[in-house]
């Protein structure tokens, strides 16, 4: 990393610059979608999608509400030639989609194009060459003059070969290598096609500006789509797409503030997968829009099912922290995050507020087809009493005192820091229950009959077994907790003061049980809780006072 001198901006800035675009706050509408992962994705994969595979993408990407999708470079390849022609001989392309066919400003392989259109009722015809100065230094070895003829010469034979075919094909044309062209230059080229094409607004030329390698800031790559955007021929005959790459890590940006500066159009990939670091992801730039408030006209309300799709037919993978597709992008496993989002969700089911404000998510993972107890609250080592609750709460209606909530917080961390891995929501409920509910050694309970006397005191007896030893008490007190409580007080060692006590019912599967929670302060001035389980609510409060106490004796 001692070589910084000899890079230099690769770039170049428009001669005039308007900045106005970057005091809108976001795009107030979609842009026009149009998937290229079916080429530009397809041509970047270790091993290209099979024929079939395509066909299931394509089906899925018309699925998501995808009305553009770049079906490949049907002269480079004979599987994207069979491919273009499987969709039309199958009558798989709706009527409302239309398919995108690149191809180079070369006449033979404009004409090998034309070919595999035949039948197709909605097609887009995309033409390049480059543009970029160093392309015409290095790699052409022409001049302005001359990679604009080529520009020229190609627009004239799509605009031929249409009219020799009777369709009514639309145009689009990429100063390919963009962002290392002179903007009036491209500019000039740009609009030298569209004098060719001559566009209507009623048939619309689109004039593509990729972002073949990203080369600077996407506030100055925003400029210069302002310029052109402000000075194409034609602009209501016009629409202006964008077509970023991720080699700085900014395609979404890039996309982003091009809408912003005047851009119509953006051409991308599901996930950003494409050359290099890949291509702008079009999941997060219309997800970003919908968290606005924004209809991206999209359809990612089954994410996972699009994720399992997509890994299996690219081979490629989503990776956990993907932006809204993610398999852990919705995870909290930090407690102070999950007790805000837990408080947060309460607050909306007291509430009922119009928008979404929970902390933490800036989405509501069920608008992906996530859920929360899965998704979003996830615990180990590093969770809290709020998380732990929530899925307690959530998933098994167990409701705990606050107090035991954080008790029963750290148990769950200190099993989850011994084993060194993340629990899911059933092995927490079996942390509750095996260390919890019914606990019954070394005292456990076989009966207890207590009746009402006239001074309004109970009496009667309590049948034990003390470490595994048969034992009748008898008990007195003035209600069945505390006439247990003193029979067991009385005749043995064990002691305690402050009985805290909650109980609720409890629905599990199709049998109703009632949940008690007893908690029991010892000697040591620390409170030692207990829980029960029962149908009948009295005897789950009795089993979760000798919770209480086993856990109590046995620590």
């Amino acid at each position: 990393m001692e070589n910084v001198k000899k890079y230099q901006p690769g770039y170049f800035m428009p001669p005039t610059i308007d900045m106005s675009w970057a005091q809108k706050q976001f795009p107030d509408k979609a842009p026009t979608w149009c998937s290229v992962d079916l080429r530009d994705g397809n041509q970047a994969l270790v091993i290209p999608m099979s024929l079939d595979e395509k066909i299931e993408f394509f089906k899925m990407l018309v699925k998501i509400g995808f009305k553009e999708i770049e079906v490949g470079f049907p002269a480079a390849s004979e599987t994207e030639y069979t491919f273009l022609r499987r969709l039309v001989d199958e009558n798989l392309i709706p009527d409302d989609v239309t398919v995108q066919v690149l191809t180079q400003a070369r006449e033979h392989i404009i004409k090998k194009t034309f070919d595999a259109l035949k039948g197709v009722k909605n097609a887009i015809v995309h033409v390049y060459n480059s543009t970029s100065f160093a392309q015409r230094q290095q790699v052409f070895r022409k001049n302005k003059e001359e990679i604009k003829q080529i520009a020229i010469d190609g627009a004239k034979l799509l605009q031929k070969l249409t009219e020799e075919a009777g369709a009514n094909y639309r145009f689009e044309y990429s100063p390919e290598s963009f962002t290392g062209t002179e903007p009036e230059y491209a500019l000039e080229v740009c609009n030298a096609v569209l004098d060719v094409w001559k566009p209507t607004p009623d048939r619309k030329a689109i004039i593509n500006i990729p972002v073949t390698v990203e080369m600077s800031m996407p506030h100055i790559y925003a400029m210069q789509v302002a310029y052109i955007s402000q000075n194409l021929k034609y602009r209501d005959a016009v629409e202006l797409s964008l077509h970023p790459h991720n080699d700085r890590g900014c395609g979404v940006a890039d996309s982003e503030m091009g809408l912003l500066a005047g851009a119509d159009r953006i051409e991308g990939t599901l996930f950003g997968n494409g050359e290099r670091t890949g291509n702008a992801d079009i999941v997060t730039i219309a997800m970003n829009m919908y968290v606005l408030g924004v209809d991206p006209k999209l359809d990612f309300s089954n994410i996972h099912e699009l994720v399992e799709l997509y890994e299996k037919v690219t081979r490629m993978h989503v990776h956990e922290r993907q932006p809204y597709a993610g398999a852990l992008v919705f995870a909290a496993f930090s407690g102070s995050h999950q007790d805000a989002i837990a408080k947060g969700m309460k607050w909306r089911e007291e509430q009922d507020p119009d928008h979404w404000t929970v902390p933490y998510l800036p989405i509501d993972p069920h608008d992906v087809g996530r859920e929360y107890e899965a998704d979003v609250i996830r615990i180990n080592s590093q969770s809290g009493k709020g998380g732990v609750a929530y899925i307690m709460e959530q998933k098994y209606g167990i409701s705990m005192p606050k107090k035991m909530r954080e008790d029963f917080g750290y148990c769950v961390k200190d099993v989850s820091d011994h084993k060194h891995k993340e629990l899911l929501g059933d092995e927490i409920y079996q942390i509750f229950h095996d260390n919890y509910v019914n606990v019954s050694t070394p005292y456990n309970l076989i009966d207890f009959s207590l009746k009402k006397e006239v001074d309004g005191t109970r009496s009667g007896y309590v049948e034990l077994e003390i470490n595994g030893k048969p034992t009748v008490f008898k008990a007195k007190g003035n209600g069945r907790l505390d006439a247990i409580s003193n029979a067991i007080q009385e005749n043995t060692d064990v002691r305690y003061t402050d009985l805290t006590y909650s109980e609720h019912a409890l629905e599990i599967g199709s049998t109703s049980r009632a949940m008690a929670y007893i908690g029991v302060t010892g000697t040591d001035g620390k409170i030692t809780w207990g829980a029960g389980m029962d149908t009948d609510i009295i005897t789950a409060s009795v089993m979760a006072l000798f919770s209480a106490i086993n856990r109590m004796v046995k620590k």
